[in-house]
């Protein structure tokens, strides 16, 4: 049925019975493609100017593979899949060839099927409190440069050597979105947020000892942060917090 609508609607807009600014509006409500195992928003583009990214975790690599083939047949967008492991990029590869690229820091796959064009000069800048917390932040920053965007990574500067933080701070102001990355008792956001005039957004993660209790220690300090200005996503979510920072910095 929607392949017959898309039809009647091109049809349509060839014999100049419906606008193209009409047609783009009612484009947005062709939902998806249903291939069985998983419902393709090949239209996500149109609604929220970027495309449907695939979450790995639960899926397995031959899903993983057919879905990017089906995204892959329908346009020429690039892809984006997270929480992907070598098998996932095995299967990928297979269907993508030498376009699929797996970063296993981030667990990131990406089809690189043209060039990324960057929204603006703005930068966001990704500040982890220390070396463990670098898989979570690599997945905002790769997110957050695969939405088009020019990203300052800034590791292992967290307030237990605050000295490492204030000497880049100037780099720090200078960027127009900032990610702050931290497990343990998560106080990075808040200083950073006490330090600058740009949004915050902080992404606990589950690195520290037994009472850091798998992230939520540090989830509760952002969340509670007393420094104004700071947005808090969940534990790990590193893909979550790269997302919203380009969404912020196209504005």
């Amino acid at each position: 049925m929607e392949s017959e609508a898309l039809r009647s609607l091109l049809q349509a807009v060839k014999q100049g019975q419906v606008d193209v600014d009409r047609a783009m509006e009612e484009l947005k409500d062709f939902s998806y493609e249903d291939i069985g195992y998983a419902n393709i928003d090949h239209h996500r583009s149109l609604r929220t100017g970027y495309p449907e990214v695939i979450y790995c975790a639960g899926k397995t690599p031959e899903q993983i593979a057919g879905i990017v083939s089906h995204m892959m047949a329908h346009d020429s967008s690039n892809i984006l899949a997270t929480r992907a492991n070598d098998a996932a990029y095995d299967a990928v590869r297979a269907v993508a060839g030498d376009a699929a690229e797996y970063r296993s820091d981030a667990r990131i796959i990406m089809v690189h099927r043209k060039e990324v064009t960057f929204v603006n000069e703005k930068r966001i800048a990704v500040i982890t409190g220390g070396t463990s917390d670098i898989p979570v932040a690599e997945e905002a920053a790769l997110t957050a440069e695969f939405m088009g965007n020019h990203v300052e990574r800034i590791f292992d500067v967290g307030v237990a050597g605050l000295h490492r933080l204030l000497s880049r701070l100037e780099l720090i102001r200078s960027c127009n979105v900032l990610i702050t990355v931290a497990g343990m008792e998560g106080a990075l956001a808040s200083v950073v947020a006490g330090l600058v005039d740009k949004p915050v957004i902080a992404v606990p993660t589950s690195v520290g000892y037994g009472a850091s209790f798998g992230g939520l220690s540090a989830l509760l300090t952002m969340l509670n942060s007393c420094a104004s200005g700071v947005s808090v996503v969940n534990i790990d979510n590193g893909f979550g917090a790269g997302f919203l920072a380009a969404m912020i910095n196209k504005l």
